[in-house]
């Protein structure tokens, strides 16, 4: 059972990624902690042992050449596919490799852990399942589980949170949220970054350097 599952991460383009930080990082330091954001979630995933592997769906090259270095599969996406769209492509993929349960994760969770991944993977193991993992403000969904994979239509957006669980009782679903601090911090804002910063001074200086 554990070995069919995959999760999916969709990355933006790295050097244009985290532009609502744009007042306190100029465009290096936000492709910098960006990629140290992605690598972070890549490393979680590969330490989760009841993850089969990892999917990374992106148009940014750079996104993908690390993503395989860090041993996921990739697809190369053309143009500016809708981020639902997208999730809902790389799905078929992963039913097309027999996957039975589907994770996704955005790229810029800079704390979650293996034990995250893990966790919200145990709480699935029932079939028609469905985990969500809010953010903060329980508004976005910071990791989205599904078993059997394509239980629920992609809905990701402002008030992401409650329309996921709205589609997963709709569905008859068994719906459980993993509740985590370390799942909910996604970087978007500034506040985010503080955040951050306060909880992981040391990593500061290599991926986000203060503002002169």
């Amino acid at each position: 059972m554990w070995m069919s599952i995959w999760v999916i991460i969709p990355v933006k383009p790295l050097s244009r990624a985290k532009s609502r930080l744009s007042d306190v990082l100029d465009n290096d330091a936000r492709a910098r902690l960006t990629e140290y954001m992605f690598r972070r979630v890549l490393v979680a995933v590969k330490g989760a042992s009841q993850i089969a592997g990892t999917l990374v769906i992106s148009r940014d090259t750079r996104a993908l050449a690390i993503a395989r270095e860090l041993g996921a599969h990739t697809v190369q996406e053309s143009g500016h596919p809708e981020l639902n769209t997208a999730l809902t492509r790389a799905t078929q993929v992963v039913l097309g490799w027999r996957g039975s349960a589907v994770m996704v994760l955005p790229a810029d969770l800079p704390l979650i852990t293996s034990e995250d991944v893990g966790a919200i993977a145990d709480l699935g193991m029932f079939d028609n399942t469905v985990v969500i993992a809010p953010d903060a403000v329980q508004d976005g969904t910071n990791a989205l589980f599904t078993r059997p994979a394509g239980l629920i239509e992609y809905m990701y957006g402002i008030g992401s949170f409650k329309r996921h669980i709205a589609l997963s009782e709709a569905a008859g679903a068994r719906v459980k949220v993993y509740e985590s601090d370390r799942v909910a911090l996604d970087i978007d804002m500034p506040a985010d970054l503080e955040t951050f910063r306060a909880l992981h001074p040391e990593v500061d200086a290599e991926t986000a350097p203060r503002s002169s």
